[in-house]
């Protein structure tokens, strides 16, 4: 099982400058100490959030500083870039990294880029799609032309073609239920959490994916990794009571977030959306524990992310190691110490 870290949060308190090196200062640690991949967040307009409106940029700064660490995005938000662009971007990265790009995609649940950049929220699937489809075509490295609702060309050649062949790995992110199967018919890994369901309903759902992935008759069994909260620390009484206030906040502000779009064309049934915002406000402390986190010592974790892996069929995990942003830098690494020095090799 692979283990990464998943990274969008500024931390409060932090400048933006800081958060920059903080990043580059754990992925050097990741580096270091054994992690597989750093999964870095597509987030424009959200300063109070995130500053990582260019994630393929910050990925290659990543990959020129590191010999072996694998980045990936997590998401790129294709229907809010130039399929022709990204394809060159990302196949030029791929190059530059040598092989060590991942490309998780997705739209994003929210429709607040897509106001800003004045994109209709309602198209973002068919925009995703219809982008995705041009960016698998440019990779081919052939003259192509295409027509379609969104985006229409003629004779066009993108250059360069990927490192790897015949594209960096893809992953797609999965949150709604109609989702997975059709992913697994595409072929594609996808990512999956803990926020909008709890460990069974989020394992039908996998196994809904995977049976589509056999029967669409794609080799092997698909792949699933894991968004997760993780807090690590020396003793228990330490893992469980640091983060509460940051997890806390978290969990209310993902209960926010789903309130916000409500009644928004393209953001799905607002019954779900309802449901999915009372719950995550009414999550206590020792639910989020028990259901949508991974705190621990590292024995525990091991014990807890084995659990996880039989219950969900696990490939890979992606790590969110400061949920919320209240957490200082030294726990935050000491998070990625114990998970890279103690828990990872149970998995390798």
């Amino acid at each position: 099982m692979d283990f990464g870290i998943f990274t969008e949060q500024i931390r409060s308190g932090s400048t933006q400058d800081q958060w920059f090196q903080d990043l580059l200062e754990l992925a050097d640690a990741g580096e270091a100490w054994g992690l597989d991949v750093v999964w870095l967040a597509e987030m424009l307009v959200n300063p109070a959030r995130s500053v990582l409106s260019a994630p393929l940029l910050v990925a290659s700064w990543i990959v020129a500083r590191t010999n072996r660490l694998r980045v990936g995005t997590a998401v790129q938000l294709l229907p809010l870039n130039h399929p022709l662009r990204v394809a060159g971007e990302v196949a030029t990265l791929d190059h530059l990294s040598k092989g060590r790009f991942d490309f998780g995609i997705g739209r994003s649940g929210g429709p607040r880029a897509y106001d800003a950049l004045g994109v209709p929220y309602e198209e973002s699937q068919a925009r995703f799609f219809e982008a995705l489809e041009i960016i698998m075509k440019a990779w081919k490295g052939e003259p192509f032309s295409y027509e379609g609702k969104f985006y229409r060309f003629t004779d066009t050649t993108v250059t360069p073609r990927p490192y790897q062949q015949p594209h960096p790995p893809l992953r797609m992110a999965a949150t709604t239920p109609e989702t997975f199967p059709n992913v697994g018919r595409m072929g594609l890994p996808i990512f999956v959490g803990l926020r909008g369901m709890a460990v069974p309903e989020l394992a039908g759902h996998v196994k809904k994916y995977r049976e589509a992935w056999r029967e669409a008759g794609h080799p092997g069994d698909g792949n699933v990794c894991l968004r997760i909260p993780v807090y690590a620390a020396p003793t228990e009484k330490a893992a469980i009571d640091e983060p509460e206030d940051t997890i806390m906040y978290y969990f209310q502000r993902q209960a926010d977030l789903t309130r916000a779009p409500l009644g928004r064309a393209g953001t799905g049934p607002v019954e779900r959306r309802v449901t999915q915002a009372r719950t995550l406000s009414s999550l206590s402390y020792p639910e989020i524990l028990e259901t949508k986190v991974a705190f621990g010592t590292g024995p525990a974790l091991v014990d807890r992310f084995t659990r996880l892996r039989e219950e969900l069929s696990l490939n890979g995990v992606a790590a969110e190691l400061n949920p919320g942003g209240r957490l200082p830098m030294e726990q935050e690494k000491r998070s990625l110490q114990i998970l890279t020095q103690q828990v990872l090799p149970a998995f390798k």
